[in-house]
């Protein structure tokens, strides 16, 4: 999944919009899921082995329209780069995730939001309606020949999807996103100008199931969270940039208003590296 945005346009996110700030990516705990790759996948070689993982990690890149009243729309496309454990610092090496004989993983996410400023401070919250669907791409040859839609709004036209699976499905829960530009952290080169963070109901299908093997009944929630460089919100922008999921229970997410969930979607966040502007 990758992502958006502008001045070094990075973030991503806004990712609030469809698809998090006092409290981001801290507020979400790690934790422990089972995944069983080969229940869904045919390797050429041995079958790849079930391992358990903590966070899942990957790209973004979304189109977002800031519609001149006040309101925006996001469309995000995320591809799944790795699995993580040990709180998010080990590598699973042997997943099977983008490797030659394996499979790969892709979200889409989109949603709507509205946009406050006072000041240097740019405040992007979500309110829905909102999609999210999580597929498995397994002979990982899904392709997204077109690039982003024309507007937040539209969707992503992606291409040889005959052999994938719906893992997932939900809908946008809460998101918020904070630009400010007079943070130290901001400065010159706008790398570090704020926060965002979103959460997202999550649901298994049949397949899901098969491929997310435990807790059993799995988490209800997708957590993701990341920070914001600094960019224009207005007209139509393509961002990228990077994406980090892990899950929750309900009761474990604590109340948007005490931390800053929130939420573009898959919601772009991650800490983004590479921004663009879209005229």
């Amino acid at each position: 999944m990758k992502a958006l945005f502008s001045k070094s346009v990075v973030a991503g996110a806004v990712a609030l919009t469809a698809m998090f700030a006092s409290v981001s990516a801290s507020a979400a705990p790690y934790n422990q899921f089972t995944v069983n790759p080969s229940a869904l996948d045919d390797p050429i070689s041995d079958p790849y082995p079930t391992f358990s993982a903590n966070k899942i990690t990957g790209d973004y890149i979304e189109r977002i329209t800031f519609n001149g009243d006040g309101t925006f729309d996001v469309s995000l496309l995320w591809t799944a780069g790795q699995f993580v454990d040990r709180g998010g610092v080990g590598v699973i090496q042997d997943s099977g995730l983008g490797a030659r004989d394996g499979y790969g993983l892709y979200a889409l996410y989109k949603a709507r939001g509205v946009v406050t400023a006072a000041g240097a401070v740019t405040k992007f919250s979500f309110t829905g309606p909102g999609s999210l669907e999580v597929f498995f791409d397994k002979n990982r040859n899904t392709a997204n020949p077109t690039g982003v839609p024309a507007t937040g709004s539209g969707n992503f036209a992606l291409t040889n999807t005959g052999d994938d699976l719906r893992l997932a499905y939900g809908e946008a829960v809460s998101g918020v996103g904070t630009l400010d530009t007079t943070l130290e952290t901001c400065g010159d080169d706008g790398i570090n100008c704020g926060s965002f963070g979103s959460t997202t109901t999550f649901n298994l299908t049949d397949f899901g199931k098969q491929f997310f093997t435990a807790p059993n009944p799995f988490y209800n929630l997708s957590f993701q969270s990341g920070q914001l460089n600094n960019f224009v919100p207005e007209g139509t922008l393509t961002i990228d940039g990077s994406l980090d999921v892990v899950f929750n229970e309900a009761a474990d997410v604590p109340e948007p208003a005490s931390v800053g969930l929130l939420g573009l979607g898959l919601l772009g966040l991650g800490a983004a590296r590479r921004r663009k502007q879209a005229k």
